[in-house]
């Protein structure tokens, strides 16, 4: 039987240890290549960069392609895919019209990373000041994008819910997969040799700078919560890790303040493992936070937002203590995590159980092997029930009809005006 080609399209090239996004994207090319025996190929119109994974060594054949490029005719013909993956909505809208031209049996998948849509409401809600607006452009396009691929992969138990129930997409087109983190070895080996309480000390953040919730949650903490931290802790520091920082940045770096920022961290979850309590004032965002996850893997627990904890624990107690713009009692919201951090800080007790209900929840919600395992199957089950599957998707053959059509030509009209360039 002839094996199965499996084509990711992707916005960038996978940064494991820059972004989540990054690790994500890793973990599902890995749980194909463990439980397949496909031919695996990735592709991507993005420069690369020294931090890229090396997927060669892997075994995944890599591709680079062009934007509104008849090459890229060319190679989808060639390589003819089974099953081609989309990394983020944006990125169906590119190439999705040229993959459904010349190869219609293609299976479609999108992997939402996030909904863009909700981080950027969000977004636009905090900067406004006005009510949050779910019905925008952004939405009407990221949600169309779910509706014509034959399935959607989404990372959050609350986006699942959000989209089914706000915006009545089937739950035939969507499936929850979250982090895979592979609990067996990773989680088990930094597990054995966690410091103690006593043995750690300071704050932590960590993030990609380029990614707006992160900035946003670092000057934040340097201009409203930190200082009440230091008040109640003169001794304590803040250690802000991330990749790719701008001058704006460092501009924030002030040791005799105790906020220091220290650049990439080239081992997440080793860095975290360091620090008594891991810092993560969001005030906008989306999908689930994969430095909380780092944190928790570490026994490092976590101060947080209601955003940052969207999506993560479910039911399972907090791995720390989650500040709540709703419910502070009139407490300034500020004030509120200076408090919690200052407390998780000082209490042993709360320390250790909030390290262990942190354990759980990366045991219980995250476990790799369960989740790559009926990935698989609704892949497999997929790929057997293709036809009746896009039958029962109506309003999604109509949007791949009527928009890749446009799509197409549109992309055509930018090839041509590229090339008189």
């Amino acid at each position: 039987m002839k094996s199965k080609v499996i084509l990711f399209i992707g916005h960038l090239w996978p940064e494991p240890t820059s972004s989540a996004a990054g690790y994500r994207t890793l973990a599902l090319l890995e749980a194909i290549l463990k439980q397949t025996h496909w031919q695996l190929h990735f592709a991507s119109a993005a420069e690369k960069t020294e931090f890229c994974a090396d997927l060669d060594h892997l075994g995944i054949i890599s591709h680079p392609i062009q934007l509104n490029d008849s090459s890229f005719d060319q190679f989808i013909q060639n390589l003819k895919p089974d099953v081609v993956f989309y990394d983020r909505f944006i990125t169906e809208e590119q190439f999705a019209p040229r993959v459904h031209q010349h190869c219609p049996d293609a299976i479609n998948i999108l992997d939402t990373q996030d909904l863009h849509f909700l981080r950027r409401a969000r977004h636009e809600s905090l900067k406004s000041g006005r009510e949050i607006n779910l019905y925008s452009e952004d939405a009407v396009r990221e949600i169309a994008a779910i509706l014509r691929c034959d399935l959607s992969l989404v990372i959050s138990t609350y986006e699942m819910q959000l989209l089914i129930e706000q915006f009545k997409v089937s739950p035939e087109l969507l499936h929850y997969c979250p982090f895979m983190l592979d609990f067996d070895n990773t989680i088990a080996e930094e597990n054995s040799s966690l410091r103690s309480f006593e043995e750690r000390q300071h704050f932590v953040m960590i993030g990609n700078f380029l990614h707006a919730p992160n900035w946003d949650a670092v000057l934040w903490c340097y201009q409203s919560i930190w200082p009440q931290i230091r008040k109640q802790l003169a001794q304590a520091q803040l250690h802000v890790y991330g990749a790719y920082p701008s001058e704006k940045v460092w501009q924030l770096h002030q040791p005799e303040k105790g906020f220091i920022i220290k650049g990439r961290a080239q081992n997440a979850i080793e860095t975290l493992g360091k620090y008594r309590v891991n810092l993560a004032p969001l005030r906008f965002g989306a999908g689930i936070k994969g430095k909380i996850a780092d944190g928790f893997i570490a026994g490092t627990p976590c101060v947080t937002t209601e955003i940052g904890q969207e999506g993560m624990a479910d039911n399972l107690p907090w791995g720390g203590l989650v500040a709540d713009r709703s419910s502070n009692n009139g407490q300034q919201y500020e004030q509120q995590i200076a408090h919690y951090a200052a407390d998780l800080y000082q209490d042993a007790s709360l320390w250790q159980t909030s390290s262990q209900n942190g354990y759980r929840i990366i045991q219980q919600q995250f476990n790799a092997s369960r989740h790559a395992d009926t990935f698989i199957k609704s892949l497999h089950k997929l790929m057997n029930t293709l036809s009746e599957h896009r039958k029962n998707n109506f309003y999604g053959q109509i949007l791949r009809h009527n928009l890749y059509r446009s799509q197409y030509f549109m992309s055509k009209w930018i090839e041509e005006k590229n090339k008189v360039k």
